[in-house]
């Protein structure tokens, strides 16, 4: 980046000619043609200093504030030229005295916002091109990955988001007798299918199960997301939305494999993934995985 100093120029034109200048005609003629020959030359040198060129700085002392033409200079030079840093007066050089202190047109920091969430869609689906490697051993579930019409994710992107899930090894397959394999064509034993909360609501609820347009659900052999949950989480998961993800593959495919609810285990203690977690931590840690680390299940006391 590039610093801009004052320039010393300024200084000699406003302290030297003018006064120089007046003297000589003091000297000549009577009193009233000198102070008529000094307001003169006066203004052509207050012209001359503060007709300033195309680089020259606008923040001296008894610069008017930046009118039209400073905010077009600026925005002229703003997709090109870096804006100068603070400036520092070079040795031996007079600096003008700092005037309004003025800010630069660099944009506006960006601000989070909660994405547009449609209360329902049609019901028709987008399945994910491809298939994944088979992972895990035991019996092998091919499961299809689907997106409901019009909302704005990537079949594409949600697949490879819940292969990356069902292939961790503190996954599924860790119980030794889970296998997985996504498809996009062909039999398959469930579908993992992100939703509107209002089609998640109609399948749902046609199995007798009440989702209230913010849970998600396994009925038969649909994995039902919720899209409010899969984009925003819990308020527990706010700032961990991909672990959020992780955490509701895992329990509905954990109730599909045949799961149950449980409870916290103690507090202090990882949350297990069967617990409802979105009804509240009790005391738990979160955690989205049905294993640990060494392999160990994470669960609680079962609820009714």
């Amino acid at each position: 980046m590039t610093t801009r100093t004052a320039r010393s120029s300024r200084g000699r034109r406003r302290n030297g000619p003018s006064h120089a200048v007046a003297r000589g005609r003091t000297r000549r003629g009577p009193l009233w043609v000198g102070l008529a020959a000094l307001a003169f030359l006066g203004a052509a040198g207050f012209v001359a200093v503060g007709g300033g060129s195309s680089g020259a700085d606008t923040g001296h002392a008894g610069a008017a504030p930046s009118g039209p033409t400073e905010r077009a200079r600026s925005s002229r030079l703003g997709s090109t030229t870096p804006s100068p840093g603070p400036r520092s007066p070079s040795a031996g050089s007079r600096s003008p005295s700092p005037g309004p202190a003025t800010t630069s047109a660099s944009p506006s920091p960006r601000t989070s916002r909660t994405p547009e969430i449609p209360a329902t869609g049609p019901g028709t689906f987008v399945t994910a091109a491809g298939s994944s490697a088979r992972v895990g051993s035991g019996t092998v579930l091919r499961y299809r990955v689907d997106v409901e019409t019009g909302i704005d994710l990537s079949a594409t992107d949600v697949a490879r988001q819940v292969e990356r899930i069902l292939a961790d090894p503190r996954g599924w397959t860790a119980d030794g007798h889970s296998a997985f394999e996504r498809v996009s064509s062909g039999p398959t034993d469930f579908v993992v299918q992100v939703a509107t909360p209002g089609t998640v609501d109609k399948i749902c609820g046609e199995y007798g199960l009440d989702t209230g347009g913010e849970v998600n659900c396994n009925v038969a052999q649909h994995v039902m997301v919720n899209l409010r949950r899969w984009l925003l989480a819990t308020p527990v998961y706010a700032h961990r939305v991909k672990d959020y993800r992780a955490l509701i593959i895992n329990h509905e495919v954990g109730h599909f494999l045949g799961h149950g609810h449980v409870g916290c285990p103690g507090a202090g203690q990882p949350a297990p993934v069967m617990m409802q977690q979105i009804k509240g931590m009790h005391g738990c840690l979160p955690n989205v995985w049905p294993y640990d680390d060494k392999g160990r299940y994470v669960t609680g006391p079962a609820l009714s």
